[in-house]
This record gives structure tokens, C-alpha cells and sequence, in this order.
């Protein structure tokens, strides 16, 4: 590896936001866990309990079951969404984590809020860009802090990815190239059943659900905002019958440069991300699943540097973050603002499929 890679590829999984000793944190940030779907169980709860600056305290659930047999489980407060929301609990938590159907954030969003509680929302922050702004007003009006669930932003892979881009290591950004697919309906769930195959909980699907991912990525990397969009769905399977199958976009942001991006719910599962300069490339392949380690390397000068890194639990990282912030009194990068920034351009997108054409972004 040459020297000026090395000089911002060392420490690769440093965390460059951390300014407390995770080691002196007594009274970790205690949050109720509202939404108890696959991810939740075994991605989220895991990463609170393995950060030094959360707790999970309360667990909530639509079914009775799976609140109590979380809550059983890991010897925590289970309630139902009604006694969440009056805020029959309230005293055993600082922060609640809404990891529901989209569709269903606002409401929970506007109790906590109403409760004077921190929020980690997943996203999309919702599923159309007026109920996301209402969220967002929500918490403004009762000056609670929001920051949405991007977790790549927290990922040591992406953020040595923007490091280099900020430097200029990869000399003037031209074009991003990124994809992400999964058979939703069979990697998932064999459930045809659920709340992304419906339009009115979920806004949407392949789009909605996955193209988040590479949408947000390349704005935080770029640290830009799309000015025009042009986007293209397909739906070939009953099973996805009023949702978007296949979905695929292009970005234009200032300066000309452009990101094509490609996702599906049935198909190979396959995740990458590539950032081309005039002086170099960086790769990320595998880049966006929480369930696989990440790849990393930098093409400079017909030379390839793959570099070897411990990986990092991802959600972990994400709930270390916020935890953090909040005993620290600090902002949040991915806030309600930067959140309402993908809700306009997934709209946008969606309108430029339906109309076959493309799509001026404005402020």
C-alpha cells in the first residue's frame, strides 16, 4: 500500500467520533425497542447490548407474543403499543428505537416526543414525504434529538471510503456505480404476507426498502445532494403485484457527476458499491449487508490494495454512535433534515418511473 493510502487507511476501524472513554460510562443511554421483526431480534437488540453507551430496557411489539417472549428472554419490560405510547413506562427509558413497518413511524416518533425521548428512527423515515416532515416537525416542535438508522454512515468501510474522497486520494470524483438484490421471499421469509409487499405500510419496495442504501451512501460519501433524477421500476411476479420489483436510478449531482444504481428483491444476492475518480477507484464488494463482512480496496495507477480489516458488527457501531452522542451532548450527522433529503428524492424517483421522465430536484 502506498504511503498516501496508508496515511488515512491505518486504524482502519477507528472511531472518529468518539470523544468519551467507553470504559467510564456508567449510565448507558436506555432505549425501548418498538418493533420486534426479524432484524430487531438478531441484529438490533444484540448490537445495543454490545455497545458501552446502550441498554435496551423496554421491548414492544402488535403481537403479545413476541413482546413477551423477547422480553422473557432477555429479562426486560415488555408492553403493548397503546401503554408505549400513553407512556405508561416512560420512566424506564431515555431513548426509544422505532424499527416498525415505515408507514407506522410517525405515530410512534410523536409519542416519544411527546415524552421528551431521544429518537433512533429506521429508515425511510417514513413512507411518503409529508408524513417524514410531519416526524421530523414532531420532534423539532418538542426539541427532542432524531437521528435515522443509516448505519453504513457509521461503518469504518464507509467512512475511510469518504476520508479518501475528502483528501483527494482518488482525484476528482467522475461516476458511482452501486447495486443491491436479495430474494426478499426467500432469504427473508417465505411469508408473502408482509408489510413490504404492501404499498400502504411500506410506500413501496425494492426502492423503499433497499435502494435506500445506495442512495444514502452516495450522498454521505459525495457530501452532495442530487439535483436531478431518472429512475425505472419493474414488476414481473404476482407476489410483488402493486410494489415495485426491480428498481434502478440515476443521480445527477453538481458538477456532473452521476451515480447509477441498481437494486432488486428477487434476485442474486449481491451487494456493491464503487466510487470512480480521475486518480483512482475504491471498491466496496461486499458493501451493504449487516449479515455479511465488508470487502475494501483502492485501485490506484493499475495497482489494487485490498485491505484486511476487522470487521465491526454494524448495528453495534450504529447504537454506539447515537449512544454516544446523546451522553455527550452532541448532533447527529444523519438527522431528520438529512432524512427528508432521500424521502423527496425516492418520491422523485418513483415520479420520474411513472412518467418516463426526468426528475429536477429543488430545495
Amino acid at each position: 500500500m502506498d504511503t498516501d493510502l496508508a496515511a488515512y487507511l491505518d486504524d482502519f476501524t477507528r472511531r472518529d467520533w468518539e470523544t468519551l472513554d467507553p470504559d467510564t460510562v456508567d449510565d448507558p443511554v436506555r432505549i425501548a425497542v418498538v418493533g420486534l421483526g426479524w432484524f430487531a431480534r438478531e441484529w438490533a437488540l444484540p448490537g445495543i447490548a454490545r455497545s458501552a453507551y446502550t441498554e435496551a430496557t423496554v421491548v414492544c411489539d402488535v403481537d403479545p407474543e413476541t413482546t413477551e417472549s423477547v422480553a422473557a428472554a432477555r429479562d426486560l419490560t415488555g408492553v403493548a403499543p397503546e401503554e408505549l405510547r400513553s407512556g405508561a413506562v416512560a420512566d424506564e427509558y431515555d431513548a426509544v428505537y422505532v424499527a416498525t413497518p415505515n408507514a407506522t413511524h410517525l405515530g410512534y416518533v410523536e409519542a416519544a416526543a411527546e415524552q421528551g425521548k431521544a429518537v433512533l428512527c429506521e429508515k425511510p423515515v417514513e413512507s411518503t414525504p409529508e408524513r417524514a416532515e410531519r416526524l421530523v416537525a414532531a420532534c423539532d416542535d418538542a426539541g427532542v434529538p432524531l437521528m435515522v438508522g443509516y448505519r453504513m454512515q457509521t461503518d469504518p468501510a464507509v467512512r475511510r471510503l469518504k476520508d479518501l474522497l475528502d483528501a483527494g486520494v482518488l482525484g476528482d470524483v467522475v461516476h458511482v456505480h452501486a447495486t443491491m438484490s436479495q430474494t426478499m421471499l426467500g432469504e427473508l421469509s417465505t411469508d408473502h404476507d408482509q408489510w413490504r409487499l404492501d404499498p400502504a405500510l411500506s410506500g413501496g419496495c425494492a426502492l423503499m426498502d433497499i435502494g435506500v442504501y445506495p442512495l444514502n451512501t452516495t450522498r454521505f460519501v459525495l457530501d452532495a445532494e442530487p439535483t436531478r433524477v431518472f429512475g425505472t421500476t419493474r414488476t414481473e411476479h404476482e407476489a410483488f403485484a402493486g410494489v415495485d420489483e426491480h428498481a434502478s436510478y440515476r443521480l445527477t449531482f453538481p458538477d456532473g457527476v452521476e451515480a447509477m444504481c441498481s437494486v432488486s428483491q428477487n434476485a442474486q444476492h449481491a451487494s456493491r458499491f464503487e466510487v470512480v475518480g480521475t486518480e483512482g477507484r475504491a471498491i466496496l464488494d461486499p458493501a451493504f449487508y449487516e449479515r455479511e463482512d465488508r470487502g475494501f480496496a483502492v485501485v490506484r495507477g493499475g495497482t489494487r490494495a485490498d485491505v484486511d480489516f476487522e470487521q465491526v458488527h454494524q448495528p453495534e457501531a450504529e447504537f454506539a454512535y447515537f449512544g454516544h452522542h446523546l451522553l455527550a451532548g452532541e448532533p447527529f450527522h444523519p438527522d431528520g433534515e438529512h432524512a427528508l433529503g432521500d424521502a423527496r428524492t425516492l418520491d422523485a424517483i418513483y415520479e420520474s418511473a411513472e412518467s418516463g421522465a426526468v426528475v429536477e430536484l429543488t430545495d
